[in-house]
């Protein structure tokens, strides 16, 4: 099934009731997920999702932009021998820029040409966005929304949430834990890998043509739930940066 723009746009956008607060019929809780309109929960080309946790590693900043395999090996290594508890920060990638919220922090590939959008740009739900844009298109796009849903309280919860957000004619990749940087309370999180297709509307890429994307969702150290995403057309981002993405993390 293809998304349209503002269906891969609006998920992930507004908070949806969790199982918890909303009780066994509401079993999972959701969240809408973004694709990046103007004016709406989502910016730039991703699909938003509902809470979930992912993986990171933590590390220094200052590291290669490109060969981002071994920055991201590098950085899963420092953070198994420290234990990235307490504040540690986690590495972003020379020539990366960072989107900084009250939740979490993450680098997005300013060299590349991703570029912050103004907070009158950016759809409500939205606490930080950097796009990326070619010919007139948003080709790629870097977001974080926090409080997304309500009732979310730990990692599987956030993780239920972050997948039921991801939605239809979304095809999932690969699911896993991860270990994020910084609050050693709000480190467990869950990485979502997907692809979709894109819809040609809303300055979005043509028609049919094949997107790729990460979610990583948890819950951080006051219990407010995030979703931190990436969206580009496919073959865009090297695995290497899918994993410097994540790696950039850091929850507070």
């Amino acid at each position: 099934m293809t998304l349209t723009k503002s269906e891969a746009l609006d998920r992930g956008s507004k908070r949806v009731p969790s199982a918890r607060r909303a009780g066994p019929a509401a079993s999972g809780a959701c969240a809408r997920t973004a694709w990046g309109r103007p004016g709406t929960g989502g910016t730039g080309v991703i699909p938003a999702t509902r809470r979930a946790c992912v993986p990171g590693a933590a590390g220094r900043k200052g590291l290669p932009g490109r060969g981002l395999g071994a920055v991201a090996a590098a950085a899963l290594g420092l953070t198994l021998l420290t234990g990235c508890g307490g504040g540690d920060t986690a590495a972003v990638p020379e020539g990366w820029g960072t989107l900084d919220t009250k939740s979490v922090s993450v680098g997005y590939p300013e060299d590349q040409g991703y570029a912050p959008q103004p907070a009158a740009e950016r759809g409500p739900a939205n606490a930080a966005v950097a796009v990326k844009e070619e010919k007139g298109l948003r080709t790629g796009m870097v977001s974080v929304q926090l409080d997304f849903a309500t009732g979310v309280g730990d990692a599987g919860e956030a993780a239920a949430a972050a997948g039921a957000g991801i939605g239809l004619g979304t095809t999932r990749k690969d699911t896993r834990d991860v270990r994020l940087a910084g609050e050693e309370s709000a480190r467990d999180a869950r990485r979502i890998d997907y692809e979709f297709t894109s819809g040609g509307e809303d300055r979005t890429p043509a028609k049919g043509t094949r997107m790729t994307g990460v979610v990583v969702a948890g819950v951080d150290s006051r219990d407010v739930p995030f979703a931190v995403r990436v969206n580009a057309v496919k073959g865009a981002l090297t695995p290497a940066d899918l994993d410097a993405f994540v790696g950039s993390i850091t929850v507070k």
